[in-house]
């Protein structure tokens, strides 16, 4: 009989201790691990990258239930590439890529982590997907891809007598790439001239823009990341100069510009959230459309409209000229 109960005793331990390690692992599992790849320090990508944390608190995400690994690459192909190796190695719930070059350093170093990406204009021609309706590369998320057209449109709706529009961005970057193509063909549909300057690095963006100004009566800018990092640069020298600028993205506004009907970063990072709750909570990536931006904003800068003549009711009547 004793040693009938010292068995008992032996097997209530036993699942005890069992069940205390299913415990402890489910517990674990209560933590979701998010890896974040950001390529470089600036406005637009920051505020992108605080709207997708500020919407993971909001389904519940925060504290102890989700841990980031939040890295930035600082314009650095070299650390791209290290970056997404250590994300990789870290085995994450889910990786978050902020910009193209991001997002394709990511999916080359790890194609099994669900990925979701913004702050991308064409996740098609950066080799992201090979359908946007049904991602089939384990990676999704929110373009940035803006109404290049209606900007110009608006560009030409406040300054009619703008015979020449400057383009200033990084030719490097695939996303300004395609809005640059855009932007020409929109141009010359109004019977105007584009003048192109191109700036590899930070560091060449004012003497482009410089010259730009010399040349052109307005000045637009992509949603460029180059020119994004030195938009205070180009602010100095669109007053300097006397040359307006128009901007793609709602954040480049108060350093340089004068108004846009844009895109805001910190709204795409909080669309692109979104999906990424949809992956933790067990959807499939290739089931989850890439999206468009959900929405576009109008933001005015008033020192600049006073500069440049403008008052907010004429900047507003342009704006809807172009919905």
């Amino acid at each position: 009989m004793k040693i009938k109960h010292m068995l008992m005793g032996v097997a209530a331990l036993s699942l005890t201790l069992s069940l205390a390690a299913c415990g402890s692992k489910s517990s674990d599992k209560q933590t979701v691990k998010v890896g974040i790849l950001q390529l470089i320090d600036q406005s637009a990508l920051n505020a992108a990258n605080k709207g997708f944390k500020a919407e993971l608190a909001k389904e519940g995400y925060k504290g102890a239930k989700i841990k980031f690994d939040s890295l930035n690459a600082q314009g650095d192909q070299g650390n791209l590439s290290s970056m997404s190796a250590r994300l990789k190695s870290d085995k994450n719930d889910l990786n978050l890529a902020i910009a193209t070059p991001a997002a394709q350093a990511l999916a080359k170093a790890d194609n099994q982590t669900p990925m979701v990406f913004t702050a991308i204009t064409d996740p098609k021609s950066a080799g992201l997907t090979s359908s946007t309706k049904a991602p089939d590369k384990n990676a999704t998320g929110v373009t940035d891809m803006v109404d290049v057209k209606g900007q110009i449109d608006f560009a030409h709706q406040l300054f009619p007598k703008a015979k020449t529009i400057g383009l200033l961005y990084n030719a490097a970057e695939e996303n300004s790439v395609v809005q640059i193509k855009i932007a020409k063909r929109e141009i010359a549909k109004l019977g105007l001239k584009a003048v192109v300057k191109t700036a590899a690095t930070t560091n060449d963006v004012q003497q482009a823009a410089e010259t730009l100004a010399s040349q052109a009566d307005v000045i637009y800018i992509p949603t460029d990341n180059t020119a994004a990092a030195a938009m205070p640069t180009i602010g100095k020298v669109s007053e300097a100069k006397k040359v307006p600028v128009i901007t793609a993205d709602a954040t480049m506004v108060k350093p340089a510009a004068v108004a846009t009907v844009g895109i805001n970063y910190e709204d795409l990072g909080k669309q692109t959230a979104k999906l990424a709750v949809k992956i933790l909570k067990g959807k499939k990536v290739s089931d989850l459309a890439i999206e468009a931006p959900a929405k576009s904003t109008l933001v005015t800068d008033a020192k600049r409209m006073k500069l440049f003549g403008l008052t907010q009711a004429q900047v507003e009547k342009a704006a809807k000229a172009v919905e």
